[in-house]
């Protein structure tokens, strides 16, 4: 069980909870703070004051008065109505994140929300209780509003969930954790839909793929070099410090590691290039520009993560409702649209690798990798299709905030589009860890041609792993079931995990 500090979540938090949900609970101090924002929203009702969303109606129909009889109708109506979502399901280890933190937001006491909610959020979180919520239908603006109104449904017993990996009824789901039906009170039904924690969420876990995709190109980019016969110079870190970079620095001081003692770099008989092409010499500028940007995404969206994104908010403090527009999620749009820039990057470099290993000319290697070309056609269509899949990856980088489209009633006219911009990204991130696998195909099989001389200690480790699970490719065969197995391998966090630690935690 693990405290949960609202508007404190850290991003070594949210890489755990993805990896490893924990159990969360939150400290009589935060529940303090929470009654004191429902006994002010309670209050406010009691003046009989038009307060946006308590007792008005919504959107362009905020000037429609709501009698205080139908109060607690008007939220169960909003959440009913705005549940119009389509598209598959979202992952789970989204919809969870998605949860923690809409409780991260709610509980930091601006939004009015009773502690009898946010305790029954709580349950449903300890219990795994993870709604269906599908993945289309939100624009980013006034909240995620389709998607959070399914969370806000399931909380009220209906829609559908997982329970330990079951779809069922929530109404069921509830009963068999012995979780009682939430009743909506004034603003709660709001207060869940409007935020950007979908948006937030999914844009999270695209950073997380994409660190994912960085690490392993680390180890792909190295062996590459190594199987190409590459040249050391352009990753001595006197290079990189004159760029100015701390990423680049990150990522020649790693990638030194990577190749230290390699006995194929080192040797003095091997015909090497007075320059390599950028696919190698460049790796340390692309790489190095990537990791800044990376970094610059994760204080977005961890900024993000511990917002409060509702609306109006209520603010003991001021004695007041204060309407805004916090809900906007500008900012994610901005970082997930990077995301997929940057992500596209290191497949679109990896690519490049693929194409110079299986070129005999520039290589030195047997024509597409494999002997007795001709026959066998090696590694021809593998480059092809990361080729197709570096293609379309110049689509999905294409940025959604710069798009907006005006909706209800032209009240809500400028959106951000940061669920799209999150959920394409997550595509060029699947793009990428395909392109990935082709390239450690191809170099371990030009690491083969290159025997007796071996590469350094630790790429022989991950040239060990590969050599494990797929064997050298003597001759044509189902190439196919190759590239599949390693897409599963180096998904895995064994792989690349200690990379990935080193770089970013």
């Amino acid at each position: 069980m693990w405290e949960l500090k609202p508007g404190e979540l850290s991003f070594i938090d949210i890489d755990q909870w993805v990896c490893n949900p924990h159990q969360i609970l939150l400290s009589s101090r935060t529940y303090e703070n929470l009654n004191a924002s429902y006994h002010l929203m309670k209050q406010l009702v009691a003046d009989d004051k038009s307060v946006y969303g308590i007792n008005t109606g919504f959107g362009i129909l905020a000037h429609q008065r709501i009698s205080a009889e139908n109060l607690k109708q008007l939220q169960k109506n909003l959440v009913l109505s705005h549940a119009v979502g389509v598209g598959a399901p979202l992952e789970k280890e989204i919809v969870k994140l998605i949860m923690l933190l809409k409780i991260n937001s709610l509980a930091r006491g601006y939004s009015g929300v009773s502690e009898a909610l946010i305790r029954t959020m709580v349950l449903m979180y300890n219990a795994d209780i993870i709604p269906i919520i599908p993945s289309q239908g939100s624009v980013g603006a006034s909240g995620d509003l389709a998607p959070l109104a399914y969370l806000a449904m399931s909380i009220m017993g209906l829609g559908d969930v997982q329970m330990n990996g079951v779809q069922l009824p929530a109404k069921i789901a509830l009963e068999k954790a012995g979780i009682a039906i939430h009743e909506f009170e004034e603003k709660e039904g709001l207060s869940l839909l409007n935020g950007t924690q979908v948006s937030t969420a999914i844009g999270l876990y695209a950073l997380l793929q994409t660190q994912r995709n960085f690490s392993i190109a680390c180890i792909s980019g190295a062996l590459s070099l190594d199987a190409g016969v590459g040249l050391i110079d352009p990753f001595h870190p006197e290079i990189a410090i004159l760029k100015n970079s701390q990423g680049q620095l990150h990522f020649v001081n790693l990638f030194n590691q990577l190749i230290a003692d390699s006995q194929i770099l080192q040797s003095k008989e091997l015909n090497r290039r007075v320059q390599d092409p950028y696919c190698l010499r460049c790796q340390p500028q692309v790489m190095g520009a990537i990791w800044d940007y990376l970094e610059n995404c994760k204080t977005h969206l961890i900024n993000e993560a511990n917002a409060v994104s509702d609306n109006p908010l209520i603010f003991t403090n001021l004695k007041k409702a204060l309407s805004g527009g916090n809900f906007h999620a500008e900012s994610v749009a901005f970082s997930s649209d990077i995301l997929a820039i940057v992500g596209s990057e290191i497949g679109a470099i990896s690519e490049r690798r693929i194409a110079f290993l299986i070129d005999k000319n520039m290589s030195g290697l047997p024509a597409f990798l494999v002997e007795n070309s001709g026959l066998n056609s090696g590694f021809m269509t593998a480059h092809v299709t990361a080729a197709a899949l570096a293609s379309e990856n110049k689509t999905y980088a294409h940025p959604a905030s710069v798009d907006s489209i005006p909706t209800s009633g032209n009240q809500e006219d400028h959106v951000s589009m940061a669920p799209f911009a999150g959920m394409k990204c997550l595509k060029v991130t699947a793009n990428v860890l395909h392109i990935l696998a082709i390239e450690l195909l191809a170099a371990c099989q030009g690491l083969d041609f290159r025997k007796p001389l071996k590469t350094s200690s630790l790429l022989q480790g991950y040239q060990q792993q590969i050599r494990e699970n797929i064997s050298f490719y003597s001759e044509d065969r189902f190439l196919g079931s190759d590239l599949k197995i390693m897409t599963k391998l180096i998904d895995q966090s064994q792989f690349y995990r200690p990379i990935y630690e080193q770089l970013f935690l």
